[in-house]
């Protein structure tokens, strides 16, 4: 009679049960084919997810951290198991139908990660993201998974240089042209020459965007090492990052610490505060409220009100300010400005880290930043005293909304509806001059039923921007925007179109209001006459029927409710 495996037990809680005992002799000898040898059979396994490809910038240098955090494993004792998971390329595909799919991909990346590991029997896991909806995926996988892991962040790309103007561009930039070739403001050669030269190598998109913003607030939430969130994509400093990533992990699973042990509330409460004082993307409050929900941790868009009105922005970064993440690395990365933030009673220092220490410990010895720096401001003089980040209610938006104000574009605007069913034809409204001065551009049908994806609408709003619209018109959208968008916009509006929301009921010519400082959205029409275009209503069919959307759009959440697709089950 074959031995039995034994019991779990310890680090090796899960490979134990694949590779012990004379009756795994089948699964030991297929492991031996990829390069196990006796000794590795009894360490604990250790899946290394890359999310390496060759579709985007932000994930082309991933297969080299990937065996970088594999040694780190092995050297600490362990023994590591790379394999991959996909990527979307959001800057590629945005403007594009085929943007429906990037949300999407955050669930699916989550669901892979979880399937390799729990199949595979892995006891422990480093993730590797580069690129917007990857990396949250991949810490929802760990808090689903709930076995030691460290996420590493796959690092910014440094910023590209105009060859004429010297000044520095990204992506953003490129958005912004197509903007201003459409209201004459640059010829095609310059509008070529801004193609050209905003993109230089790898990493993730400049600005404290959507990646770079998840990546502060991973580091914050405790699940990445201390730096990972500001190094460059290329140096040293981020090959180590893999290597100490590696080697912590086998350190978690001899401490016995598991993800939701440092994913507490407390923990979610310090990564909304680091993403304030940093001025980053909208994305965070629909990404942070779904990594939540699958930790099992309450967190609400109400959280984000109640944290921004005590939390300053105080970060000078892209899209709104005038640096990018490559100055922030200058000056020390996040760790500075976290120091501050714990000094001035703003962080929770005793939440547990993926180091095996607190956020306090951790931040012990760290210098503060220089006095001769003005990317990070101090407490007493911030880039805006409360949160850019606004949860708008209203009767457009009765279950909430979502707005990246910084201050700059005014806290108040009230203008006149003009409707668009989807993104292109909103972008094309505005490339041809049909949206004006006064204008709220409406764009519905975006969201993440509707869409269906929730597609972001960096097009359309860069396009305002580079037509110099961005003091005169507004754009409100069941979708939601690129980290890189900046205006006047209002995003996650729900209920969405698809399900009957308000924002399906707009008319050209409604009278629109977007109240930054009452954090209202409402359109000055009586409750009747909604009432009755609420009874008018048809519903949309499905846009989808079969495939990945058409599962996507039938359990996909609100984006209150973080846009998950386990919520309901």
């Amino acid at each position: 009679m074959a031995k039995k495996s034994s019991k779990p037990s310890g680090a090796r809680a899960h490979s134990s049960i694949v590779v012990d005992g004379t009756d795994r002799t089948p699964n030991r000898s297929m492991l031996r084919a990829v390069g196990f040898t006796d000794a590795d059979f009894a360490k604990p396994q250790v899946g290394v997810a890359s999310t390496w490809s060759t579709l985007t910038p932000c994930n082309m240098h991933i297969d080299k951290l990937a065996l970088e955090a594999a040694s780190g494993v092995d050297a600490a004792g362990g023994k590591s198991i790379v394999f991959g998971t996909i990527t979307v390329a959001d800057g590629i595909s945005m403007g594009t139908m085929g943007m429906r799919y990037s949300l999407v991909s955050r669930e699916v990346i989550a669901d892979s990660i979880e399937t390799v590991a729990g199949a595979e029997g892995f006891d422990g896991i480093v993730a590797i993201g580069g690129c917007d909806k990857n990396m949250p995926g991949c810490v929802m996988a760990m808090a689903r998974l709930n076995r030691a892991s460290v996420f590493v962040y796959g690092g910014t790309i440094l910023p590209g240089i105009h060859p004429e103007s010297k000044k520095e561009c990204d992506i953003v930039s490129v958005f912004e042209a197509v903007g201003q070739h459409a209201a004459g403001k640059l010829d095609e050669k310059g509008l070529k020459t801004v193609e050209e030269c905003s993109i230089p190598g790898p990493g993730s998109c400049g600005g404290m965007y959507t990646a770079n913003t998840m990546a502060s607030a991973i580091e914050a939430l405790g699940m990445s090492l201390p730096d990972s969130a500001s190094q460059l994509a290329i140096g040293k400093e981020k090959l180590d990052d893999c290597r100490r990533a590696g080697a912590a992990v086998v350190k978690l699973l001899e401490l016995g610490i598991r993800p939701r042990d440092i994913m507490t509330r407390k923990a979610f409460e310090n990564a909304i505060t680091v993403v304030i004082a940093l001025g980053g993307s909208t994305n965070a409050v629909l990404h942070l409220i779904a990594i939540a929900h699958t930790a099992g941790v309450k967190l609400g868009l109400d959280d984000f009100t109640r944290i921004g009105k005590r939390v300053p922005v105080l970060g000078d970064l892209k899209p709104s300010g005038k640096y990018s993440v490559a100055h922030l690395a200058r000056i020390g990365g996040i760790a500075p400005l976290m120091k501050m933030l714990l000094e001035a009673g703003l962080l929770h220092g005793d939440c547990l880290t993926v180091t095996g220490r607190t956020v306090a410990e951790n931040l012990r010895d760290v210098a503060h930043y220089s006095a001769d720096q003005d990317l990070i401001r101090p407490l007493s003089n911030p880039v805006k005293k409360d949160s850019h980040l606004r949860i708008l209610y209203g009767n457009l938006a009765p279950t909430g909304a979502v707005a990246k104000i910084s201050g700059k574009e005014g806290l108040v605007f009230t203008g006149k509806a003009i409707v668009f069913e989807s993104e292109e034809a909103a972008l094309q409204g505005i490339l041809s001059g049909r949206v004006k001065k006064g204008h709220v551009v409406v764009v519905r049908n975006e969201g993440p039923r509707g869409g269906p994806g929730m597609r972001e609408m960096l097009a359309p709003t860069a396009a305002v921007m580079g037509k110099g619209l961005g003091q005169d018109v507004a754009l409100i959208t069941d979708g939601r925007f690129s980290g890189g968008s900046h205006g006047f916009v209002v995003g996650h509006v729900t209920p969405e179109a698809f399900d009957g929301g308000p924002i399906g009921l707009l008319k050209n010519g409604d009278p629109i209001t977007i109240d930054a400082e009452k954090n209202e959205i409402s359109v000055d029409l009586p409750a009747k006459e909604l009432k009755a275009r609420a009874k008018a209503f048809k519903p949309r069919k499905p846009r989808e029927t079969r495939g990945v959307l058409a599962k996507y759009a039938k359990l996909v959440s609100s984006a209150s409710e973080g846009a998950v697709t386990d919520k309901n089950l």
